[in-house]
């Protein structure tokens, strides 16, 4: 899987870095062209002449050197694959932030390819909440992560935070540019967010949805190679999803026009917004002013987007629903399975601790038109998004 590919190494500054002159001659060997950026504390671990020498290719250090400007942009653009081995504590929090102070930090940034890394640090740093939070966000930017090892650290201590050896770094290696990405080609819809119903200019009925569970859906969707639209709803969330091209709206209408427009081309809907199922039957063009005495307000049904994308839904296409339940969780999800011609059916309960509205976790049933029924524990939610995933794919798959 190696032969033939153009891997960039990166170099951080960790007693680690020893390491990558024997990770460079085995992705040399296996017929890999390799070209290797250093961080300035790097060089003190390690010598540049030796990493040039293993991989036949003048190491790079610096943004500009003699008065010529390295083109980071070209080198970021050049690689099939990009690992950062090791990845000091230090430059994983510069890339969970997006800093660019240096010449491997800009060439990640200008990178187009898969990125993963290989941690090294002491025990107590590798545990500390700081990293955990850095390394949850460059799983959510679609980087791979090698696991750590268990053993003597450069401090002396035994614990995690180990590097992997070369030679699990290089099947590492081999094993990402050997995934196949199970989606490439196909057209996705994603919803996401809640709608906000207008009373007047002012005020309207919403929902505690964040959206965090559709975005993530549509990160996975785009990591197996899809392309997505996401039509949201008003986040506050702010966010980069490559792959993916962004639909704001603000009301259910709005929702199900774009809906209703976007699905006809695609291959997946997965609509996961939490959408109003009514909006004020009358809606004042001004401020409704406080008065004396009781204030009430009709309601009508909005469109029911699921079902109406289940009416239409062609052979081939997939069409996945959400159900947020607080009571008879499994019956109400087998019915919105059969009454809106979905093929799967998410279900999440507000009975279950870390599920629902505002978590970063979820916890989810998934039921499918053929009776199968899987459970899962509780998760981030990028992990139940590409669980999500999984079954779409599997069903992909079994329609093909």
């Amino acid at each position: 899987m190696v032969k033939g590919k153009k891997i960039l190494l990166g170099v951080t500054g960790s007693i680690a870095a020893y390491k990558s002159a024997l990770l460079t001659r085995l992705l040399i060997k296996a017929g890999a062209e390799v070209k290797v950026v250093m961080t300035p504390a790097a060089c003190e671990f390690i010598s540049p002449l030796t990493l040039s020498t293993l991989s036949k290719s003048p190491v790079v250090t610096e943004l500009a050197k003699g008065g010529v400007w390295e083109d980071h942009v070209h080198l970021g653009r050049w690689a099939d694959f990009m690992m950062i081995a090791p990845l000091s504590c230090n430059t994983l929090s510069k890339m969970a932030v997006g800093a660019c102070d240096n010449l491997l930090m800009a060439v990640y940034l200008s990178a187009t390819c898969p990125v993963a890394v290989a941690p090294a640090m002491d025990e107590d740093m590798w545990k500390h909440p700081a990293t955990r939070r850095n390394l949850e966000t460059l799983r959510s930017h679609g980087h791979a992560i090698v696991p750590v090892g268990n053993g003597e650290l450069a401090s002396g201590l035994f614990g995690e935070g180990r590097m992997a050896e070369p030679e699990e770094i290089f099947q590492f290696i081999s094993a990402e540019l050997g995934k196949d990405r199970a989606l490439a080609g196909k057209r996705a819809l994603v919803t996401a967010g809640p709608t906000f119903e207008p009373i007047d200019p002012v005020r309207f009925v919403g929902n505690h949805s964040s959206g965090k569970m559709g975005i993530e859906i549509a990160r996975a969707l785009a990591q197996q190679g899809a392309d997505v639209q996401l039509v949201l709803g008003p986040v506050s969330q702010s966010f980069s999803l490559p792959g993916v091209q962004v639909t704001r709206v603000q009301s259910a209408e709005e929702m199900y026009h774009a809906c209703k427009s976007i699905f006809p081309m695609t291959d997946i809907a997965v609509m996961a917004a939490a959408v109003a199922d009514y909006t004020p039957a009358q809606q004042s063009a001004e401020k409704i002013k406080k008065t004396e005495g009781e204030w009430s307000l009709s309601f009508v049904r909005t469109r029911d987007i699921l079902k109406s994308l289940g009416e239409t839904k062609k052979t081939g296409q997939i069409l996945v629903g959400f159900a947020l339940e607080t009571n008879n969780e499994k019956a109400h999800a087998l019915g919105k399975l059969n009454s809106k011609n979905a093929d799967l059916i998410v279900l999440n309960s507000l009975n279950d601790p870390g599920a629902g509205f505002g978590h970063d976790t979820n916890k989810v049933t998934i039921f499918d038109r053929d009776g199968q029924e899987f459970s899962f524990d509780t998760k981030s939610k990028l992990e139940v998004a590409q669980d999500i995933v999984h079954h779409i794919i599997r069903k992909s798959n079994a329609q093909a």
